[in-house]
C-alpha cells in the first residue's frame, strides 16, 4: 500500500472536474465492484469488466482509482466499514472476544474474496480504523499491555482468516459425496494394521463429520482452542 491510496480510502481526493462521466464517484465504483467481487470472486474482477458493468471507457476508472491494487483496498475497507458489528454490554471477555471472532467469519462468508485479499501492509481507510476500534475494545479490563492487546487481536484475527480459506476450498456437500467415492476405493488398497492410528482416527472422524474436514467442526473446536490460549495470558492479570 502506498501512502497516495491514503486520501482515496478517506474521500479526500478530489474527483476530476471534467469528461463525459464527471458524475461518476468512488463510491459507485467500489459498490458495482463489490457486487462483481461476490458473485464471481476477485479473478475476473478487471478494471476492463468493472468499465463494463458502469457502462463507461477503461480509461475512465483511472481518474478515479489509479489501479486494480488500489481498487481492491477500496473494497476491503468498504467490506469491513460496512460490516455488522455486537456491542460488548454486560459481555466476559470471552463472549466479547468470541463476538469479534464470530462477526468476523460472517464478513468472509459474505464476502469470500477479502480473505484472498493480502494487502503488503494494513489498509489505513475509514472502516479498517472503525474496525481496530472495535476490536481492540473487546480485551477491554484484560489487564494487558497495548502490544500485548493488538498481538491478542491479531491472533484471533489469523485464526479467523485461516478457517475462511479453508472452508473456501470445500464444502461438506461436496466433500462428503468426494469420501462417498474415495473412501472404498482407499479401504481396497489400504492396509488398516499398517496405519491404525490413521486407519481408527480418520474412520471416527470421517463417521463424526460426514466428511474429512467438517467447517463448523473445525471452527467451533480452534475457536476454544485460541480462547483456552489467551486465557493463559488474561486471566492471571484479572483481579
Amino acid at each position: 500500500m502506498s501512502a497516495s491510496v491514503i486520501p482515496l480510502l478517506w474521500r479526500t481526493a478530489h474527483p476530476p472536474r471534467r469528461g463525459p462521466s464527471r458524475g461518476l464517484s468512488v463510491d459507485a465504483i467500489v459498490q458495482a465492484a463489490t457486487r462483481l467481487a461476490d458473485a464471481s470472486g476477485l479473478e475476473p474482477l478487471t478494471m476492463r469488466a468493472l468499465a463494463g458493468e458502469l457502462g463507461v471507457a477503461p480509461m475512465t476508472l483511472y481518474t478515479y482509482v489509479p489501479g486494480r491494487a488500489e481498487l481492491l483496498e477500496l473494497l476491503v475497507d468498504h467490506a469491513v466499514l460496512t460490516m455488522a458489528r455486537r456491542g460488548f454490554d454486560g459481555l466476559g471477555w470471552r463472549e466479547r472476544v468470541s463476538a469479534v471472532a464470530e462477526d468476523n467469519r460472517a464478513l468472509h462468508r459474505a464476502h469470500p474474496w477479502v480473505a484472498a485479499v493480502d494487502p503488503a501492509r494494513p489498509v489505513l481507510g475509514p472502516g479498517t480504523m472503525a474496525k481496530y476500534e472495535h476490536e481492540l475494545a473487546a480485551f477491554d479490563g484484560c489487564g494487558l499491555s497495548d502490544v500485548d492487546r493488538d498481538a491478542a487481536l491479531t491472533f484471533v484475527l489469523d485464526f479467523v482468516t485461516a478457517s475462511a480459506r479453508a472452508e473456501a476450498r470445500s464444502s461438506p456437500e461436496t466433500d462428503e459425496a468426494w469420501w462417498a467415492g474415495a473412501g472404498p476405493v482407499l479401504a481396497a488398497v489400504m492396509d488398516p494394521s499398517s496405519y491404525p492410528l490413521a486407519a481408527r482416527v480418520g474412520t471416527a472422524a470421517g463417521e463424526a463429520q460426514r466428511s474429512a474436514r467438517h467447517p463448523d467442526h473445525a471452527w467451533a473446536f480452534g475457536l476454544a482452542r485460541v480462547l483456552d490460549g489467551l486465557a493463559a495470558l488474561v486471566e492471571p492479570q484479572i483481579v
